[in-house]
């Protein structure tokens, strides 16, 4: 089985928990959520992890989980699992898939009409709702029945919740739409909240909250909103529209003096927040998205609170940052105010991964923009050093000696830049060359000549095993000028699965040899992942931060690999680029 199938077995095992008593089997729901958006994030497939006998340790799946899946690869199957959903019927788990459809209210309606089916499911609950049977059900109604018939159609149609978002697509989606609501004077602050103000890697829909004295005035002001294809909902706190290209986006709105407790709880994660309620009640208190009370008191008695700063320190604790809030350990340091200063897109000093438009007949795409262009770009900035990485000419089209040319003739030319921006930035002569299947590097040995260092990467045959894999990747990162591995697990978010290597191999290589791996800033990329990022952090490993832009403009996607060394608990400290020009230097030139 895959990460993603594994990852759906274990949903539909917390929904099935969700059905037969979500009071009760809260912690177990809880759990298995958490471990599925683990595994679905994987950047290595569960099943060589358990034949190579490396289960523990995976995050969010405790020792329990990891013997259910166990006997999982074993057997095929999972005496548990088919004890906990023996009772309910499979075509509940594929209506799971639909927007707005939860395990509850799937599970009513199969049962209900007897939908015994999963491979027609979906189109017998279409057809029922077209026969006018869903509205006389009680706590439905015409209006269910409406929405449940839409919300089929945008299924088919990829649209709604259904349909991940990778993070840069959807954060700027939602500036556009804050930016669009902040025209409105009764709009006094407005903030992302969810998986996108925690800033995971793709996002579901997007949820917005509003600190507003004018509830109906915002919300008339966000369903007025010029580019939604339509109004989905409007009520007297929510309301949702359908943006262009399907996108569901949520409002919710609040009076100011209460936008702090609203933030937190609906930032989530889910995980991070019933941990903190149970840590509330063990003290005496009650938390909601309305603000903090004693535990017994009535619903009036909430205290309020304007910012989230306010919200945990009346509860004694560190305010969390959202990209912590996955219940990994957040909590117990905020209690004692230990958790770390995580770095900030302020601590870069520099980008090490840009592709100008410098001729050297490059294997893959050639940039778009000049380095003189660049280079003012990374002055407004603010960086103090910068290094173009253009991708190695193509040596299938080219004899060593012309190589070497062209890479004498850019070094040429960097040389002249140096003199000319001496005084305001450092300009480093890189590369970002493939490592063939061999582990050998796609340019001669004595082109080296003409690099202060190279990045290396894979490019081409992604299926190897995970032992030739490993084997190439160390192979190539062994040159001494072989400084940064780049987008390390090669993926792209959505398109292509990441190879395999072993990344404790890897890990341990990079330490022993002073080698630094990649977070790439790229919005299809992302990678490392946050969750590779958090093990590099704990193993004190060099990691640095990268555009790997082909044009100017995306020189601003650095905060996206912000983000991800974020999610991994990286302080400037652990980055390489967000080091001073001396203490850098003396990296690439070979010291700790």
């Amino acid at each position: 089985m895959s990460n993603s199938e594994i990852s759906k077995l274990l949903k539909n095992v917390a929904a099935a928990y969700s059905i037969k008593d979500e009071k009760k089997y809260r912690f177990q729901l809880l759990a298995y959520q958490k471990a599925a958006e683990s595994i679905e994030n994987l950047p290595t497939e569960l099943q060589d992890l358990y034949k190579e006998n490396k289960l523990e340790g995976i995050p969010a799946v405790g020792p329990t989980i990891q013997s259910r899946l166990e006997e999982l690869f074993k057997t095929g199957q999972v005496k548990h699992f088919e004890e906990v959903m023996k009772d309910i019927p499979s075509a509940v788990f594929l209506l799971l898939d639909i927007p707005s459809f939860g395990p509850k209210k799937a599970y009513r309606l199969v049962t209900e009409f007897k939908l015994k089916n999963p491979a027609t499911v979906i189109e017998d609950l279409k057809t029922i709702a077209e026969q006018n049977k869903i509205a006389p059900l009680a706590g439905f109604g015409e209006k269910s029945q409406a929405d449940i018939l839409r919300a089929i159609a945008e299924y088919k149609l990829g649209k709604g919740k259904t349909t991940r978002m990778p993070l840069p697509f959807a954060h700027e989606l939602a500036e556009i739409l804050i930016t669009y609501l902040k025209k409105s004077p009764a709009v006094v602050d407005a903030q992302p909240l969810g998986s996108l103000r925690r800033r995971r890697e793709t996002i579901g829909d997007i949820d917005i909250a509003v600190a507003t004295n004018k509830p109906e005035e915002v919300l008339d002001h966000f369903v007025a909103y010029p580019h939604k294809e339509r109004v989905m909902e409007r009520g007297e706190r929510t309301s949702s529209i359908l943006a262009s290209g399907g996108k569901q986006i949520d409002l919710m709105v609040i009076p100011p003096d209460g936008f702090g407790a609203m933030l937190q709880h609906f930032t989530g994660s889910k995980a991070h927040n019933v941990h903190l309620r149970e840590y509330a009640l063990s003290q005496g208190l009650s938390l909601s998205d309305f603000g903090i009370k004693k535990k017994g008191e009535d619903n009036s008695k909430y205290v309020k609170y304007k910012t989230e700063e306010s919200f945990y320190k009346a509860i004694g604790m560190q305010w969390v940052p959202p990209e912590l809030r996955e219940d990994t350990g957040e909590i117990e340091l905020a209690l004692q105010n230990k958790l770390p200063k995580i770095i900030e897109l302020s601590d870069i000093k520099g980008d090490f991964h840009l592709h100008s438009n410098f001729p050297i007949e490059e294997s893959h795409d050639a940039g778009q923009s000049s380095m003189e262009v660049m280079i003012d770009k990374a002055l407004k900035l603010g960086y103090v050093y910068l290094g173009f990485s253009e991708h190695n000419p193509s040596a299938g089209n080219h004899t060593e000696k012309e190589i070497l040319k062209l890479l004498e003739k850019r070094f040429k030319f960097i040389e002249q830049l140096r003199e000319k921006y001496k005084k305001n930035i450092h300009i480093y002569s890189l590369l970002e060359t493939d490592i063939l299947v061999s582990g050998k590097l796609a340019i001669p040995d004595s082109a080296f000549d003409y690099l202060d260092a190279t990045i290396v990467s894979i490019h081409s045959s992604f299926s190897m095993t995970r032992d030739d894999m490993t084997k190439r990747v160390l192979n190539g990162l062994f040159h001494p000028k072989a400084k940064i591995l780049a987008h390390p697990s090669a993926r792209l978010i959505n398109q292509r699965a990441p190879i395999d290597l072993d990344w404790n191999k890897l890990f341990e290589f990079c330490k022993e040899n002073n080698k630094a791996l990649e977070i790439n800033s790229w919005p299809s990329r992302l990678d490392l992942t946050d969750v590779l990022v958090r093990e590099a952090v704990k193993r004190e490993l060099k990691l640095i931060i990268n555009t790997d832009s082909h044009a100017v403009d995306q020189m601003d996607l650095m905060q996206y690999g912000v983000t991800v060394a974020r999610r991994g608990w990286a302080t400037k400290h652990d980055i390489l680029n967000a080091m001073e020009y001396n203490q850098l230097n003396e990296w690439f030139e070979g010291g700790d």
